[in-house]
């Protein structure tokens, strides 16, 4: 007579990185915890330089080449922008935020907001020479803007 045969044992080749996973998940903290947009406010750039300003908040979205794109957005392109010809305009999108952009009144002083927007006017294929001042920007900004209004 024979003996019965055993079912061959299976390995568990994952056991072990399920195991780690799960050790790690329990090292984790119960939720997510983001800085408030008071935490944070007046101290998005410190620069007053209009590429850096550009480089640091704009960039993201408009991509480097200012050609925008389209994706969870459409972002505009800020390259060969007619828009941008009169400089108030710029000025008031940056302030106040338009469409998928946010406003930035509560992250840039009057000085980085004309450099930025002179920045942008004077590149990217832009060729507009008349800068816009701080004392532009001074003229247009208001209180900052809410998510009510």
């Amino acid at each position: 007579m024979r003996a019965p045969q055993r079912a061959p044992q299976r390995a568990m080749p994952h056991l072990g990185a399920l195991l780690l996973l799960l050790l790690g998940l329990a090292a984790m903290p119960g939720r997510a915890l983001a800085d408030a947009a008071a935490n944070v406010a007046g101290r998005a750039t410190t620069s007053t330089d209009g590429q850096v300003i550009y480089t640091q908040l704009c960039q993201g979205c408009h991509m480097a080449n200012a050609r925008g794109g389209v994706g969870a957005a459409r972002i505009p392109a800020l390259a060969g922008n007619a828009k941008l010809r009169n400089g108030g305009y710029p000025v008031y999108v940056v302030l106040n935020g338009y469409g998928a952009m946010p406003w930035l009144s509560n992250m840039l002083n009057d000085a980085q907001v004309a450099a930025v927007v002179n920045y942008v006017r004077s590149h990217f294929g832009n060729a507009y020479t008349d800068a816009v001042k701080p004392e532009d920007v001074a003229a247009v900004r208001g209180p900052d803007p809410t998510i009510e209004r």
